[in-house]
């Protein structure tokens, strides 16, 4: 009879018993979990362009990482200090024009059905709700700036000695506690391969969207574009289910600046956005670990902003997708036992 001995020695075993003990600490830190994961998606995209902008221009790796976050710490500055006022009462006034919206002063059947749609499921209340959100979270500029401070520097000390960091953490390899290190080098791999890979990608394609939708709302005439390219961005982070929650209060501003032309215009150019991102940008930028069917996706959201919130719509899909890595749920060929025709699983 196997011993309990031989039994914890197995790698699954030990690797399921750090994972429990890895979420536990997650969990008792989960005060400090807006700093870890500002530390991290900083940290991750910093190191791909500063990867890639030493790959294509001859200059000196610490320099260059002074130089971006010199960048980057003046552009939040001026962007505080010039353009946040003008933000929040942008996103105030978004909130009272889509909360003041009323479809009665047109008689129309059509018009009268959506209204008792938006009535019956409150969507006016959902949305008000959200953009009371994203303005408190400006107002309170001064807890945020804390943490978005805090998290830059760390990721700016993690950059600039990257190679002493990594030399320095290899020494746990040939420790007392080298199981223990291998496991978590193991997991942090994998991590980085999937969940940082998605949220790199879920910003590029959450800024290429906003820049093509910019474009459109300007042609428009929307009205306040500074707030509204604000939502369409923090929005586009969320997979799939961003287009949808962002077509709502652009099709309410549509409909009251030029009726339903303006809204049928509105929908061609974001379903042609849409095209972009889902034959081009995600093929491109999107592992196929993350093409999940929509059923799967919006299950996922719903679960991680219930146990998440407002985070778990941004970081749902990638930490699926790095549950999905670590149980080896993959695109891989295997042999149908009754005709012995190759064929993908998933």
């Amino acid at each position: 009879m196997e011993s309990i001995a031989d039994f914890f020695r197995k790698t699954g075993v030990k690797r399921s018993i750090i994972f429990g003990l890895i979420i536990l600490i997650l969990f008792s830190v989960r005060s400090m979990m807006n700093l870890i994961l500002l530390t991290f998606i900083f940290s991750f995209l910093m190191n791909g362009l500063v990867e890639f902008t030493v790959a294509r221009i001859k200059l000196n790796r610490t320099i260059l990482i002074l130089l971006l976050y010199t960048f980057i710490v003046s552009l939040l500055t001026v962007g505080i200090v010039k353009y946040l006022p003008v933000i929040t009462a942008e996103i105030s006034q978004l909130i009272r024009q889509i909360s003041n919206f009323s479809f009665k002063s047109y008689d129309n059947a059509i018009v009268n059905y959506i209204e008792s749609i938006i009535a019956s499921n409150q969507i006016t209340a959902y949305l008000e709700d959200g953009f009371s959100f994203l303005l408190k979270s400006f107002s309170d500029i001064s807890k945020t700036s804390v943490q978005v401070l805090i998290a830059l520097l760390l990721s700016l000390f993690f950059l600039l000695e990257k190679p002493r960091l990594l030399e320095f953490t290899g020494k746990f390899k040939h420790s007392k506690i080298a199981p223990f290190y291998r496991e978590i080098e193991y997991f942090g791999r994998k991590f980085s391969r999937t969940f940082g890979k998605v949220i790199e990608a879920q910003f590029m394609i959450a800024l290429i969207n906003t820049f093509l939708t910019v474009i459109v709302l300007m042609i428009l005439g929307f009205p306040q574009i500074i707030g509204l390219s604000i939502m369409v961005f923090f929005l586009g982070l969320i997979p799939v289910a961003g287009v949808i929650i962002s077509l709502i209060p652009l099709t309410l501003i549509a409909f009251t600046i030029g009726g339903f032309l303006t809204v049928v215009y509105l929908f061609i150019a974001i379903m042609v956005i849409h095209a972009i991102e889902a034959y081009i940008l995600n093929p491109k930028l999107m592992s196929s670990k993350t093409d999940l069917p929509v059923f799967y996706t919006f299950i996922v959201l719903i679960f991680s902003q219930h146990f998440f919130g407002v985070w778990g719509l941004i970081i749902g899909i990638p930490v699926f997708v790095f549950l999905l890595d670590i149980l080896d749920v993959t695109d891989k060929p295997s042999v149908d036992l009754n005709n012995g025709i190759n064929k993908k699983t998933t």
